[in-house]
């Protein structure tokens, strides 16, 4: 009986490598051993702006090319709100370059050479004002895109507890209109909030007063360590609550100089970010507690990075050659 067993299983394998269904199954079973799903592994486009100011199209072809699947937005967009647009204008001289949301040309158009490109979008950012005075209009290009998640990429420092609690509720509200309008609110962190403020944490307390049904986090791992707070703490003190993750490393580790809560203080460690893989943050281990706790998209963020063709293929290459345990 144990030999019959045997040959009638090495003749079943062995038709499996036979039969082409019977094969794919076969070696995504044993083969099928990375810690990132391919399909999930996107960017932000803030990470290569002239290049999409300049040409688009041939932007997202070259994502595409180097096996990006996803691509989170940043704003204003057309039907951002006044303040939103006149403040990206005041910033843009700095910058050197002008372009955003859909850099001239109309939502649709974008959604076309996403689709020619296989390229799909989990995501945009952008700003409070938009979403309590423009939420239907964002929705409505949202659905265009087949976007889920609308995220604020920042949120401003408070005195008081008072003041976050009062944030949290309004988070709560925009989720709930959001949820109504068939898509999500997300909180993407920078480093404030994350010292300690009449002996409590104000980003748990916004974790806490939240509705995990209407709130949801996007994590920059980047931004949370230069917080002197520790990724994998959240991630495993709050499963289910961060749904995406920008990726980044640390060329070494450093920390705000204060409490994080202006853009001054951000562009001050832009020198140190680094593409991932190349720095000192344990990115796999960060990653792997990231998909125990329910982490569904993957974005590589190197902020306005100069070597845009270095980046996008050092980073990708890094994090599709990751391997479970």
């Amino acid at each position: 009986m144990i030999r019959r067993d045997f040959i009638e299983s090495v003749s079943l394998i062995s038709l499996g490598t036979l039969l082409p269904g019977c094969a794919t199954r076969v070696n995504t079973q044993t083969k099928n051993t990375a810690l990132l799903p391919p399909d999930r592994i996107g960017i932000q486009l803030f990470t290569l702006p002239k290049l999409l100011e300049t040409d688009f199209a041939g932007t997202m072809k070259l994502l595409a090319s180097k096996g990006y699947k996803e691509i989170e937005f940043y704003g204003p967009y057309p039907f951002s709100a006044p303040e939103a647009q006149e403040r990206w204008k005041s910033v843009t001289p700095s910058l050197g370059f002008s372009g955003s949301g859909y850099f001239g040309l109309r939502v649709e158009e974008v959604k076309k050479i996403l689709d020619d490109n296989g390229l799909s979008s989990p995501s945009m950012h952008t700003d409070i004002v938009t979403l309590r005075n423009n939420l239907s209009q964002l929705a409505d290009a949202a659905h265009v895109l087949g976007q889920t998640y609308a995220i604020i990429p920042s949120a401003p420092t408070r005195s008081t507890l008072d003041e976050y609690k009062k944030d949290a509720d309004e988070y709560n509200e925009i989720g709930a209109k959001a949820k109504s309008l068939g898509i999500r609110f997300g909180y993407h962190n920078h480093g404030n909030g994350l010292k300690s403020l009449d002996g409590e944490i104000p980003y748990d307390l916004t974790l806490k007063r939240t509705d995990p049904n209407l709130v949801f986090f996007e994590m920059d791992i980047f931004w949370t360590t230069a917080g002197g707070a520790d990724p994998v703490a959240y991630l495993d003190n709050y499963p289910g609550r961060f749904r995406l993750m920008h990726i980044k490393d640390m060329s070494k580790n450093v920390r705000f100089p204060g409490d994080g809560g202006d853009p001054q203080q951000w562009i001050s460690l832009f020198p140190y970010l680094t593409d991932p893989g190349s720095g000192v943050l344990d990115l796999k281990n960060i990653l792997s507690h990231a998909k125990k706790s329910g982490m569904e998209h993957f974005l590589l963020e190197n902020d306005l990075t100069k070597n845009p063709n270095q980046t996008l293929e050092n980073s990708y290459k890094f994090l599709s050659s990751l391997k479970t345990s």
